[in-house]
């Protein structure tokens, strides 16, 4: 069949009618007159979409009345609190695998200890068991994992030791496409078994085979705004659910419960960063009526360090999810690829080595020579801090992770780029560089989820916000690589003094966001806020690929810290 690309929609007709004209096989002209009716219907729509850019920098006022909602959901709410008894299932979540055929089942059995001195569970009491079919009444197939207990110690006095429930992780495989499975997990020999739960597979690879909608989420936390994105997320009904990091905020507490919006303000002199693990009980319990159906994929966050006794960190992360590294050849749940349909995403660690002797930049380049693009054209990748951000909070706190990495993730023709970290919105017109570039990736950032320490508001190219430059790198992301600029408006300056060209859209405000892909070339993005209704948005565009202009693995410039 004649293949027609969108990126070429002005063109259409024309190749319709010569097709038409020189072609008896009415089926396939058929089939390209759908494709121009669906062309058609998008231009109708008035929705703008990258081909149309780059935009002039839009910055939507802040909204004051918005900042001072960020309150955590107490334990007594009753949506945190432990609903079973005994050894039943709770905290279940649903995961994908690299592939279609293949997910995770996750959930925890036992409660956690906290105090003093803890004596952990033992996995070995309890089986992990997931019974599944696509009939619900007749659950006929069955499989077996592996379960874990996690501690985190802290070795001070006066300070409080947690011992997790037993967490399980089974892994159910040889699956169909686009198919409708039901399963229940736990061990049927004690009995404790869950209810029964389902969840829909991911298309089969290809150019044409999509996931309906994919939610994008950030620094979610557990907060009233939280349950409010929450809830609008589940009214777009989206096939799975993508956290950029910073979870359960539970390193904003003490030991003893006590919390705090700023934990470095309120308690400077502790001897060791606290935190108090109950929150990601709380976490799973909010969230299993939806991750319980809806497959959710997470990448770490800086709130998600939680370094303990022996300068063990990640230790509840690491424990809680399920990832699909050994599928997909790592050796770490910081960085792993999954696909959705034809997609291929790419999870990458920003608090763990990338330079370029680091396993994960060798596993990045595995990684990304095995992607065919004629089977998912697109390549979306999603870490925690956003490299392009012109608010000033964590301002070019990245900059070493986009000095080792951006030339690979441009090359090889990375599509979209997902992040968080910052507490409000922005998305970047197409850029490479700091420049300018139709062959660069769109970086969005969804930091808005909903957490305790609240909205970001301040831009650093306002009038007095500049941070000083040695205040900006991150002890745990590497150096410091990020200097003045060379060229363009802020040559020699750390900061542009207005919206630089490259941001194309910022609004601080809580919400997420709902990817839907079209076809091989055209996505559409569309933005929420919490404060609007369901069905308004606050940003949206057709993001378009355009292989025909932007061919892989092209020549890159090394980095200079340009600007335009």
């Amino acid at each position: 069949m004649l293949s027609l690309s969108l990126a070429r929609a002005p063109s259409l007709m024309e190749d319709v009618l010569q097709w038409l004209s020189t072609s008896p096989r009415l089926a396939i002209a058929l089939a390209l007159l759908t494709q121009l009716s669906s062309i058609t219907a998008l231009a109708r729509a008035g929705i703008p979409s990258t081909l149309d850019g780059p935009f002039a920098p839009v910055t939507v006022p802040f909204d004051a009345s918005l900042r001072g909602a960020a309150v955590d959901l107490p334990d007594t709410d009753p949506r945190v609190q432990r609903r079973v008894s005994g050894f039943e299932p709770e905290q279940i979540s649903v995961a994908l695998s690299t592939d279609y055929d293949s997910v995770w089942i996750s959930w925890v059995t036992g409660n956690y200890q906290i105090g003093n001195s803890v004596i952990p569970l033992d996995p070995k009491t309890v089986a992990s068991i997931v019974y599944y079919g696509i009939e619900k009444q007749l659950l006929s197939d069955e499989a077996q994992g592996s379960s874990l207990v996690y501690n985190q110690l802290y070795p001070f006095e006066g300070l409080q030791n947690y011992s997790s429930g037993i967490i399980h992780h089974v892994r159910i495989q040889g699956l169909k496409p686009s198919t409708l499975y039901y399963y229940q997990c736990g061990d049927p020999s004690i009995p404790a078994m869950s209810n029964i739960y389902h969840f829909r597979t991911m298309p089969f690879p290809g150019p044409q085979s999509y996931p309906n909608r994919i939610a994008i989420v950030g620094d979610l936390g557990l907060t009233y705004n939280t349950t409010t994105t929450v809830r609008h997320l589940k009214k777009n009904r989206p096939d799975f659910l993508l956290l950029v990091g910073d979870v359960t905020y539970a390193n904003l507490y003490l030991t003893n419960g006590t919390g705090s919006d700023c934990y470095s303000c309120s308690f400077p002199k502790t001897p060791i960063h606290e935190t108090y693990q109950p929150r990601w009980d709380y976490w799973g319990r909010f969230m299993q009526p939806l991750v319980s159906k809806v497959p959710i994929m997470v990448v770490e966050g800086n709130h998600e360090i939680e370094k303990q006794a022996g300068n063990r960190t990640f230790v509840a992360y690491s424990s809680r999810f399920a990832f699909p590294s050994e599928e997909c050849g790592s050796s770490s749940t910081f960085y792993y690829s999954f696909n959705a349909g034809g997609i291929h995403f790419i999870m990458l660690g920003a608090y763990i080595a990338y330079n370029s002797t680091a396993d994960q930049y060798k596993w990045l380049v595995r990684d990304l020579s095995s992607v065919d693009r004629s089977i998912t054209p697109w390549l979306v990748a999603a870490w925690h801090p956003p490299w392009y951000s012109t608010y000033k909070a964590h301002y070019r706190e990245a900059e070493c992770m986009m000095v080792a990495l951006e030339d690979l993730l441009y090359s090889s023709g990375v599509d979209i780029v997902f992040s968080g970290h910052i507490h409000a919105y922005e998305r970047s017109n197409r850029v490479y560089n700091y420049m300018l570039d139709p062959c660069g990736p769109v970086y969005i950032t969804v930091g808005d989820g909903g957490n305790r320490e609240k909205i970001a508001a301040e831009h650093a190219d306002e009038p007095g916000n500049c941070p000083e430059p040695s205040t900006t790198p991150d002890e745990y992301m590497g150096g410091f690589c990020a200097v003045n600029f060379t060229s363009g408006p802020a040559a020699g300056k750390f900061c542009w003094d207005r919206q630089p060209d490259y941001s194309a859209f910022r609004e601080s405000s809580f919400g997420h966001g709902i990817l839907e892909v079209k076809n091989e070339t055209w996505a559409l993005w569309t933005w929420y806020r919490n404060q609007d209704s369901y069905t308004d948005f606050g940003d949206q565009i057709y993001i378009v690929r355009q292989p025909d202009i932007c061919p892989l693995h092209q020549k890159v410039n090394s980095h200079s810290c340009s600007a335009l």
